[in-house]
């Protein structure tokens, strides 16, 4: 059966299709009774308002607004960029993206720059979260404004956030552990892990699930306790070459964050062999290049263009208060070797 119309609502109402859209719009010069009658023919038919196709017929323009972390970090450069790139189609769907970025793991910035955004009243704000209290009330005074939140790439989950676009970092975790498991299989070791932040929702759900399956399934590595780089690589190269000086038993090393440069950089002062093996994060310059020269054995990937254009596409739903399916911000972690990269 075809999805009825405003037109098969103006001739089961009797009345006109100017009627019908005041209706709607809940505009005056429409007696009461009428009102009713039209409403009446619309609960007949079934017929449910397309609100993305009505705000294109009236041509609105939908004002949403990114905050993104500034830094070194190749992964968050590419991202900036990527919603950049996207700014030329989006304006054809009628949406007018601004873009700041703020310094990565404050959280005190980026609440000043979510309360500065607010005052802009966008329809809509994506956000890149740091787990901070200041944050949280942020984005629940932007919700109170009436402006429609999405977290992107790392979660705020009890904030009032709307929507998250982004990978299941918590399986993303178990991934890396069952890759660089079964790669130190036959080894005996210890295994270093190399985070951005444990103020970043990712990295936490990261270690998270990575040391769940090295406990269960791996018990003879010995996990050291994470290195925080803050996605800078010449802190990362220190803190690994100073990790490399005081344990000659590192067999394996999960970098769940940035700074994979640095990394590359400390494996290479090292002896030929026996290198440890490494599971990294994000297909970079970095981390491609350390894929094909046999530095990095894995690195776990995730589709920033497709995660903008499903932020953008779920954000005018919400503006829309049109329907959004719970799981339409999840995307698939994609997994890297030298032998498939693209």
């Amino acid at each position: 059966m075809l999805r009825p119309t405003v037109h098969d609502v103006a001739h089961v109402a009797n009345v006109s299709l100017s009627t019908v859209d005041r209706v709607l719009n809940g505009r005056d010069g429409v007696r009461a009774a009428t009102r009713e009658r039209v409403r009446a023919a619309m609960r007949e038919l079934g017929y449910e308002r397309d609100i993305m196709a009505a705000n294109l017929s009236r041509k609105r323009v939908y004002k949403v607004h990114f905050t993104l972390p500034e830094g070194p970090n190749s992964f968050m450069r590419n991202l900036a960029e990527e919603v950049r790139a996207q700014t030329r189609h989006a304006a054809r769907a009628r949406i007018e993206i601004s873009v700041s970025t703020v310094p990565p793991f404050d959280g005190r910035a980026l609440a000043a720059d979510l309360r500065r955004v607010r005052e802009t009243a966008p329809d809509g704000v994506v956000v890149v979260a740091t787990d901070d209290a200041e944050v949280r009330q942020a984005v629940f005074d932007l919700r109170a404004a009436g402006i429609e939140v999405i977290t992107l790439v790392s979660d705020l989950p009890t904030s009032g956030r709307a929507h998250f676009v982004g990978i299941d970092n918590v399986s993303a975790g178990r991934t890396a552990a069952g890759l660089l498991g079964r790669f130190c299989q036959d080894r005996q070791g210890r295994i270093a892990i190399v985070a951005g932040s444990m103020l970043l929702r990712d990295h936490v759900e990261r270690r998270l699930g990575f040391e769940q399956v090295m406990h269960a399934e791996f018990a003879h590595l010995q996990l050291m306790p994470p290195l925080e780089g803050r996605d800078e690589a010449d802190r990362v190269e220190q803190l690994m070459s100073d990790a490399f000086g005081a344990h000659d038993d590192i067999v394996g090393i999960y970098s769940l964050g940035g700074g994979n440069g640095g990394l590359r950089r400390a494996l290479g002062r090292m002896a030929p062999t026996p290198w440890p093996m490494v599971v990294a994060h994000e297909l970079t310059a970095q981390s491609r290049a350390a894929l094909q020269d046999g530095a990095f054995d894995a690195v776990l990937h995730q589709d920033i263009a497709r995660e903008v254009r499903h932020a953008l596409d779920i954000l005018r739903k919400l503006i829309d208060a049109a329907p959004v399916d719970p799981g339409a911000g999840l995307i698939q972690t994609e997994i890297f070797l030298r032998d498939n990269l693209p």
